[in-house]
């Protein structure tokens, strides 16, 4: 899960070109003198980087990489249990590296033969416009850190495991590439902050977490679920809802716990059906109506 409500920690750079790092109380690095200079380092270069030029490359450190090794190697199991077959096909044919944190531009040179997609650098929170306007032309914004080696199946904030792990094999799916891509494109075409919210908590309860019936069992297929540990243990525990489109996009969550009501498609042509078909359709009227709808039951 990720336990705080901005997600992604602030980042700032200073006068003096040094870049901080602003984590939670509750993050596992929060006192950790070398886990912050490493992530100013790696923010630093985000921050640096001109789009057209290069993508950073990080030289990740040997504790890094087994960072890296110890969780691929701990959400293979979980992802053979729980992940829906769309989503294992497309790990498969995006077969990224299990012992080794990858550059940004290796995921891509994995990724763009199979789905056209490709991945640029992040120092952190991306403003939701912006997000959203480059997944319209097929890219996704990534950050480069990791989680504090202390826990290395927890992460109070989305870092490349969950953007490469989680993500990446998402976007390795036709499918599920499409649905994400309408998404993006979506927000292009939205005046108003509330209905772009509205398309980024459906975004939320679909593609970040979102469970799918297959062969009688629900399955997950959302980011969220399959790069953490303890999601896996307990999505299928909590309160599963139908697909409606007026409750994803106006229920209330709390994102510093597990989620405990997801929605449920019956399959991939539904998910393609129902999700899929707003974010190709939506415009600023649409979601106004289902909002009306939810606030009237």
């Amino acid at each position: 899960m990720f336990d705080e409500g901005q997600l992604y920690s602030p980042v700032t750079q200073h006068d003096d070109g040094t870049v901080e790092v602003h984590l939670s109380d509750n993050h596992p690095g929060r006192n950790d003198a070398a886990y912050l200079e490493r992530r100013g380092e790696i923010a630093g270069a985000a921050l640096a980087w001109t789009r057209g030029e290069p993508i950073p490359q990080i030289a990740y450190t040997e504790a890094e990489h087994e960072i890296w090794r110890t969780v691929s190697h701990e959400l293979a199991p979980k992802h053979d249990k729980y992940a829906h077959g769309e989503y294992l096909r497309a790990k498969h044919a995006l077969a990224l590296p299990t012992e080794q944190v990858p550059q940004l531009d290796e995921v891509t040179a994995l990724l763009e033969p199979i789905t056209s997609w490709t991945y640029i650098a992040a120092p952190g929170l991306v403003p939701l416009r912006e997000f959203y306007g480059d997944l319209g032309s097929r890219t996704f914004n990534s950050t480069q850190y990791l989680r504090h080696g202390s826990q290395p199946l927890y992460t109070p904030e989305p870092d490349i495991i969950h953007e490469v792990i989680g993500h990446g094999n998402q976007l390795a799916s036709p499918r599920f590439a499409r649905i994400t891509e309408a998404a993006g494109q979506a927000s292009l075409r939205l005046e108003t902050d509330e209905a772009m919210k509205f398309v980024a908590d459906v975004f939320w309860f679909s593609m970040e977490f979102g469970i799918m019936r297959e062969h009688g069992e629900v399955k997950a297929y959302g980011a969220g679920i399959l790069s953490s540990y303890g999601e896996m243990d307990e999505f299928t525990h909590m309160e599963h809802r139908p697909l409606d489109l007026a409750d994803m996009g106006t229920l209330n969550y709390d994102i510093t716990a597990y989620q405990p009501v997801l929605f449920c498609a019956e399959s991939l042509e539904q998910l393609e059906d129902v999700v899929g078909s707003f974010f190709e359709t939506v415009d600023d009227d649409l979601a106004a109506r289902l909002r009306a709808e939810a606030a009237a039951d």
